[in-house]
Order: C-alpha cells, then structure tokens, then sequence
C-alpha cells in the first residue's frame, strides 16, 4: 500500500508518516515548507511544493501513479491568526484543497482521509460531544474545517471517491523516539504557552476563568500525535471496511474521552517537571470556546483503535522534543 501525505513534514503529517512506514505502508510527501521541517522528509519520497500547484502535482502524479489512499493533513492552523486573516485561512485551507481533490479525483485515486478538528462542535459547555454533535465552528479556522468536511461529502455522494474525516481533538506530545516533533518553536496552542512561560522566567496566563467547565478555564481533550499517528494507520487500513461504497463518507472522533481543563494541565506539567508553575488570569482570546472532550466509541468500534497515553506522556515527551528541537535550528 502506498500513501500520499500532504503536509507530511509539519507536526502531525511526519508523525503518521513514520507510524505508516512503521506499518508497512510506503509514504509521498508533498509539503511546501512554510511551516515542516525538510529534515522530516529526508529518506522519504518528499515533494516541495503547495498543494495546489499543478506542475508539481502532475510531477508527484506521475511518479507515483499507484497510490491507493491520501491522508490531507496540509492546513493553516492557528485559530487567533485566522481571525485576523480569515481570507488568507479560506484560501490555504478550502480554496486549495479544492484545486487538490478535483487533481486526485483526475488521477483516480479513490480514498481521502482528511485531518479535521473538534473545533467543528459547539464546544459551549465543556461536554463529551460524539460525531453527532452540533456543528457551530467559532473561528475562521474551525469553519474551514467544517467546509472541507461537506465539500468531502457532497463529492463522496457525487462518486469523485470515498473519505474518511478524522475529527482531532487537542494533539500533544511528539513522537516517543524523538525523530518528529512540533516544528513550531513557539506553539500558540496551551502546552506551548505553557512551556514558553516556563522558559522565559513568566507567569503563565489563563486566557478565560469564566466557562461553564469545572474549575472555570477552558477544557480539552489533549490526545497524545502518536495515538493519533496510529489512528491514521488504522484509518488506511481499514479503509475499505470505514467507507464503503454505498456509505462513501465517514466521520470519526480522534480523542482521548476523557477532558482536563487548562487548570489541569498546568498541574501535569508541574507533575513531570517537579517545579511549581506562577499563572496568571486574563479575559477570553476572539474564537476560543470553554471546549469538550470526545466521545470515541465510534473510534474503538470501526477503527478498534483507543488512545493509550496520558496527559503527562504527552507533557514529558513535548518537552524531550523541545530540547532536541534546539538541535535542529
């Protein structure tokens, strides 16, 4: 089996590009750049270039024409950035995964497992939320990920191929041996505050004490990128048994099921760092939401996959990755 990973050199993609070749599966990479690591590509089959770009999709194409499946994780990311530059996010996000899938539906290549995200839910109340959940994206980013979703849908229905939609709750962590990790030295996500804070000699600041959570700052569920890179194994493998011809579009919960409010996760970086932590508090950022946690039954029973590390693996091995980064730059 042979797949192509788009962003297969930022955090997430070269993480499920290892836990493929790990697997068996053999790995293309396409990826711009701007934000992966070339070094993440080194021994793989990478292609530099933007995911709408056709000279370089045709080249890819043709080197590989018997690629069986697509795992889309290329995406702009971070929510306060898109809602200063919604247009920039509706462009990287939708308008180019559009010119990429009518490239795919061309070449005839029939699977599309795309990285989606929980940000797609409600998120008003802190709750476990299963695939059924309500739909109200509250950022730019999160309404791309949603667009994406229906554009996968409507072309699954139309027959252009069958897609699979991993909904991510909150990754952390890298990979345990070190050899991927979050390229990003400064992450806008909690972890990242967090550990930046730590490094700086700061107070660590709790955007937002006032959710419907249980201790009042927001709530997520913090999956570790290996349990995650596993998932996208499992989701490759069992394609053909997820998304079937006469059901061609699924959508499937990545999580731990279980939620830790930023209060929380300050404690497990305390935990695996044996120092206390100073934080501070401050009003909610535009876009945030008080969270929720998945609900991952659907995970365990079609995939049969559940998350396997804790909060504090995820804490411990971030922070490894965080030093041998360094080395990297």
């Amino acid at each position: 089996m042979k797949v192509l990973i788009t962003g297969g050199a930022g955090y997430i993609g070269s993480t499920v590009a290892t836990a493929c070749i790990e697997a068996g599966i053999e790995v293309v990479i396409l990826d711009d750049l701007s934000k992966g690591l070339r070094e993440f590509g080194e021994g793989r089959a990478l292609y530099v270039g933007d995911i709408s770009d056709g000279a370089v999709l045709d080249r890819l194409l043709a080197d590989h024409p018997d690629i069986d499946a697509v795992i889309h994780c290329a995406a702009r990311v971070v929510v306060p950035e898109s809602v200063a530059d919604p247009l920039g996010y509706y462009d990287a996000n939708v308008g180019k995964t559009i010119v990429l899938l009518q490239r795919l539906r061309d070449a005839g290549i029939p699977r599309i497992v795309f990285s989606s995200s929980a940000s797609v839910y409600e998120g008003e109340t802190g709750d476990g939320v299963d695939e059924s959940g309500v739909l109200a994206p509250a950022s730019p980013y999160a309404t791309t990920k949603a667009m994406v979703e229906q554009i996968l849908n409507d072309a699954a229905a139309a027959g252009d191929f069958r897609a699979i939609a991993l909904r991510y709750f909150n990754p952390i962590g890298a990979d345990p041996q070190l050899r991927t990790g979050l390229q990003n030295p400064r992450p806008s996500h909690a972890l990242g505050k967090i550990m930046q804070a730590r490094a700086n000699g700061e107070p660590f600041t709790i955007t937002g004490t006032d959710w419907s959570t249980r201790d009042g700052s927001g709530l997520r569920d913090y999956v570790h990128v290996w349990d995650l890179a596993l998932a996208h194994v499992a989701a490759v493998q069992r394609f053909d048994e997820v998304a079937t011809h006469e059901d061609p579009y699924q959508v499937i919960n990545l999580g731990t099921g279980d939620g830790v409010t930023v209060r929380e996760l300050v404690q497990a970086f305390e935990r695996v760092t044996g120092e206390p932590l100073p934080v501070a508090e401050t009003g909610r950022r535009p876009g945030d939401q008080a969270g929720a946690y998945a609900i991952v039954d659907r995970a365990a029973a079609v995939l049969e996959w559940r998350a396997e590390r804790s909060v504090d693996d995820g804490v411990r091995d971030a922070l490894a990755w965080s030093e041998k980064l360094r080395s990297l730059r």
